[in-house]
């Protein structure tokens, strides 16, 4: 195992455990989690999703710069905002190489995450994260192919949340899976990943 994976084994790991209590008893969440450990799964497909203008959006769009993907919704207290700020700041530390990134926000609650509200909370953390939004049914595939649990949580008195792995994957310029992030790594490693994809398709553009 590299120096790389043996890393993001590692952080991978004390995630999943930091969850244990909300995952343990799923078996769909631990097969995921294993199938996306392994290294060894199929992980990710393409989509047909549509942005904040009602654009239907695929992988063919972004094809020739490096896709970084994420999945989580809006009204996510703390994880999803904590993560999708070190994106930023990761592409932003990248300079002139950050133009080559696509930052991707795909939401896993599409019933409370209207175009209107997506558009604003993209735009809050970076003025290039596109926000995606699909039905429940097209959201759960995707989420599924990229081993990304998730499930609605009903709170006291009303309302729900959704528990989710929180993962960022990176993909090459073809669109093709290349690597996660677990959540919490710190932005100077994602940024590391990151530039690492950028230049290894810079020539093939």
């Amino acid at each position: 195992m590299t120096g790389r994976r043996a890393f993001l084994a590692t952080a991978a790991s004390a995630a999943v455990l930091a969850g244990a209590g909300a995952y343990a008893r799923d078996d769909e969440a631990a097969r995921l989690m294993s199938e996306l450990m392994s290294g060894k799964a199929a992980v990710g497909r393409d989509f047909r999703l549509r942005d904040p203008a009602g654009r239907e959006r695929t992988l063919a769009d972004f094809r020739g710069k490096v896709v970084v993907l994420y999945f989580g919704f809006t009204f996510c207290p703390d994880v999803c905002p904590t993560d999708l700020a070190m994106i930023a700041r990761a592409v932003r530390e990248l300079g002139a190489q950050g133009e080559d990134v696509v930052p991707l926000f795909v939401t896993l609650d599409p019933a409370r995450d209207t175009p209107k509200l997506l558009a604003r909370y993209a735009v809050s953390f970076h003025p290039r994260l596109v926000a995606l939004r699909g039905g429940e049914a097209e959201t759960r595939r995707l989420a599924r192919a990229f081993k990304v649990f998730y499930r609605k949580v009903k709170l006291p008195g009303g309302g729900y949340t959704i528990e989710h792995m929180a993962f960022t994957f990176v993909l090459d310029r073809e669109g093709r899976y290349r690597e996660f992030v677990p959540p919490g790594t710190p932005w100077q490693r994602t940024t590391e990943v990151i530039r690492e994809a950028v230049e290894a398709g810079a020539g093939a553009r």
